[in-house]
């Protein structure tokens, strides 16, 4: 569907797309002058433009603190993602990462586009992380220290079990769980989150990652990567990369089921993580992207076009998240939602219905008990007709005036 298929059928779309480049043009002027922070702003943008938008909102300080966070994270997973480098030479650099963090003189070059462009100046983002608080400095480290040693576990040991896939997702997502929710604290912004809780904020996105890149991963060039648990895909089939092809569809889409079946026991604990957050920046940092992982799944559950290429959300949707994820009652709203559009697309037929209806149907009580969904099909677009054509009178009225503004906050 291209633009134009986009405004018909989605017009109230329109205005949060707006927005959201006007923001983006926004974050693009407020580089700052420093070297080694403008290098880490614009490098943020480049590896991660949904992630650059959302950490824009923090304060200053505790900004600067999880940009820093995040590169670091982004270089040691960049690290391990990069498989023209051998075992022998990758793991006791994963294993080693956290300790080079103030060494201004270590370097290795490695990864593609931006991300070897991250690993080549590595020494500036160096030079910003040793400009932290050293509360902040302290946490980075652990994290990173924690982190590249589960790496290099898995580096040379397979994803078997769902035992190990929990485990491996830990490492390289729950942790970034823990270490957000201390750089939190640490900002006396907000108390200390549990473990537990943090953890499985991490394992839903990553999770998420995990499902929708399927094909992407599988035909990863030299060797692909895969972390889906053989304890799953084994039902389904006898090698992984067997989904990709078109006779093995409807077993492809049955494990598939199953993955996002297993994703879903994370959401719980993701709604009870967030419903505390006191600070409002904090909050949207948080809710933003676990809003866009429920939609994501949703979209991929009973989905055979995960086998064929990249599902996601249509960019006015993520506008519309981006925009209107503000409060609790908002998350929770979206939640259902999203939980319903998935539980629409269960079939009988599938050998994890009655698992999938289980976790959706704890989802939808863990909204309602809040006692906050009090208006739905906000995402759904059900029975939009008339609104649409009311809409679209509006958003050619309007389009004009939003790009002229658009156009005069680029002078």
């Amino acid at each position: 569907m291209g633009l134009l298929g986009t405004i018909m059928d989605h017009p109230e779309e329109i205005y949060p797309m707006v927005k959201l480049k006007m923001a983006a043009a926004r974050i693009s002027k407020q580089i700052p002058p420093e070297e080694h922070w403008a290098f880490a702003y614009t490098m943020l943008q480049k590896v991660s433009r949904s992630f650059a938008l959302v950490i824009q909102q923090l304060g200053p300080e505790l900004r600067n603190a999880v940009c820093v966070f995040y590169l670091v994270l982004r270089a040691l997973d960049t690290v391990e993602d990069d498989t023209s480098v051998p075992t022998e030479i990758k793991v006791p650099i994963l294993e080693s990462f956290y300790r080079h963090l103030y060494d201004l003189n270590w370097s290795f070059s490695c990864g593609t586009k931006d991300y070897k462009i991250l690993m080549d100046k590595l020494q500036l983002v160096q030079i910003a992380f040793l400009e932290l608080n050293k509360d902040y400095e302290e946490a980075i480290e652990e994290i990173t220290r924690r982190m590249g040693a589960g790496m290099a576990k898995f580096i040379q040991k397979e994803v078997e079990t769902v035992d190990d896939y929990d485990e491996y997702c830990h490492y390289v997502a729950g942790l970034v769980g823990l270490g957000l929710s201390k750089l939190f604290y640490v900002a006396r912004l907000e108390d200390l989150a549990s473990d537990s809780l943090s953890n499985s904020m991490g394992l839903f996105l990553q999770k998420t990652n995990i499902i929708r890149d399927y094909l992407e991963d599988i035909n990863e060039i030299p060797k692909s990567r895969m972390f889906w648990p053989r304890e799953i895909w084994s039902k389904y089939a006898e090698k992984l990369e067997d989904f990709k092809y078109e006779k093995n569809f409807e077993k492809s889409v049955q494990c598939l089921n199953d993955m996002v079946t297993n994703a879903l026991i994370h959401v719980e604990d993701c709604l009870q993580y967030m419903a505390p957050l006191k600070d409002q920046a904090i909050f949207r940092f948080c809710a933003i992207p676990q809003v866009m992982a429920i939609g994501t799944l949703a979209l991929c559950y009973n989905n055979v076009n995960v086998f064929k290429g990249v599902v996601k959300m249509r960019r006015g949707l993520t506008a519309r998240v981006i925009a209107e994820t503000n409060t609790m009652k908002d998350v929770y709203g979206a939640f259902y939602e999203f939980s319903v559009l998935l539980e629409s697309k269960i079939e009988d037929k599938d050998p994890n219905s009655s698992l999938t209806r289980k976790r959706i149907e704890v989802i939808k009580k863990a909204c309602t008990a809040s006692g906050s969904i009090t208006k739905r099909g906000k995402y759904l677009n059900e029975n939009r007709s008339s609104y649409n054509s009311i809409m679209m009178m509006l958003v050619f009225l309007l389009v004009p005036i939003l790009l002229a503004l658009l156009f005069l906050n680029k002078q």
